[in-house]
């Protein structure tokens, strides 16, 4: 019973970060109608749709104020990066590729920018981890880190074309505010009839990422009952299921991208998410943390040899999708199908080090052996 209860609990929380996100769309997509392609995707979508990520992070390192709370919010991320670098992207090109077009078409440009930034980043985190004790330094850097990267996109921008509203579609019925507030359409409820401008797109925005933040405190507790119940450790829950749930919006955002033409944004907005998760949803809350707390946050060899393992992982991973992406001009099925083959080894694996099998151990060495080198031990 206990089990069936979590589980509702993940569910109902997924389904009130799918509904807030599609608030967060219009909204975004408003006021990132002036940027160019590819830069919209990494700045505006990639920050708003990983909310669920900073939220995440956030609750689980102020919740158990300790290295399991901080390694819970790296597993969230890093899993939730995971997901987006290789399931997004497959599930980009087969919505895409089953009702519009065989093949997806991506500028190799986006990809190396997006690419090399998510992999500096990865390999400064795994370079952190590795001194054992994070202070308020290292998540100023990481948030330096994206400061920069941001930059960098704003200054290859290529402008694109202003547009002044959304059109609306004809013979449209009045909309009942009331009735999409319980259905949670917040577009509806909060702007009803009127077109947008720039004040309730930003009130749209800030509310979307209020109920996804309510939704994130749903899951954490959830991810916590179903560890419990289970026995599974936090942090390998927090590794699939939160992962995957807090990464919703990501996937809701860049297929609607695609469907649009926009293959850029989409892919951009995955990669771009990625950046944010591992350099602001963990460099905020660990500035924030060891300021209000006035202390470091030392993380034990176990916890450290978790993470380097993750760490590694993903930077791996990354590696793998990039040269996946540019291996030939466009994106088609095989490579879909390839991306998802990839991530259900990776969950397998996860599953089978939560429950201890022996074959994962020589796995488990190699991938901490290349993490100390990263780290320089």
């Amino acid at each position: 019973m206990g089990i069936s209860i979590a589980v509702i609990l993940i569910i109902i929380s997924c389904v009130i970060i799918w509904k807030a996100s599609d608030g967060f769309d219009t909204a975004s997509e408003y006021l990132g109608r002036n940027l160019g392609e590819g830069v919209k995707g990494a700045t505006i979508n990639a920050i708003g749709s990983s909310m669920p990520e900073l939220f995440t992070t956030l609750l689980f390192l102020f919740l158990y104020q300790d290295d399991q709370g901080f390694a819970s919010g790296i597993g969230t991320s890093a899993g939730s990066a995971i997901f987006n670098a290789i399931i997004i992207p497959a599930a980009v090109i087969l919505a895409v590729t089953v009702t519009l077009k065989s093949t997806v078409t991506i500028s190799k440009k986006v990809i190396l920018r997006d690419g090399i930034s998510l992999l500096i980043a990865e390999l400064v985190l795994i370079y952190f981890i590795g001194g054992g004790v994070l202070t308020w330094k290292h998540g100023v850097f990481l948030m330096f880190l994206y400061v920069i990267y941001v930059a960098i996109l704003f200054l290859t921008m290529k402008k694109g074309k202003a547009q002044t509203s959304i059109e609306e579609e004809e013979n449209e019925p009045p909309r009942h505010r009331l009735s999409a507030l319980l259905k949670l359409d917040l577009e509806t409820a909060l702007i009803g009839d009127k077109p947008l401008n720039a004040l309730n797109a930003w009130t749209l925005l800030i509310v979307s990422m209020f109920v996804i933040g309510t939704a994130c405190f749903l899951l954490v507790h959830s991810c916590e009952l179903f560890g419990q119940i289970t026995g599974i450790p936090l942090y390998f829950v927090s590794v699939i299921i939160a992962a995957a749930a807090t990464s919703v919006p990501d996937t809701i955002l860049s297929i609607r991208d695609a469907q649009k033409g926009n293959y850029d944004d989409a892919l951009s907005n995955a990669i771009g998410s990625n950046v944010f998760d591992i350099c602001f949803a963990l460099g905020f809350p660990l500035l924030l943390f060891t300021l209000i707390y006035n202390r470091d946050i030392i993380l034990s060899e176990q916890v450290i040899q978790d993470i380097t393992i993750l760490q590694v992982l993903l930077l791996f991973m990354t590696l793998i999708t990039i040269i996946i992406f540019l291996i030939g001009n466009s994106m088609g099925k095989i490579k879909a199908y390839i991306l998802f083959l990839m991530y259900v080894l990776f969950v397998g694996f996860i599953i089978a080090q939560s429950l201890n099998a022996d074959w994962t151990q020589q796995i488990i060495d190699i991938l901490v052996s290349l993490g100390h080198k990263i780290q320089m031990k």
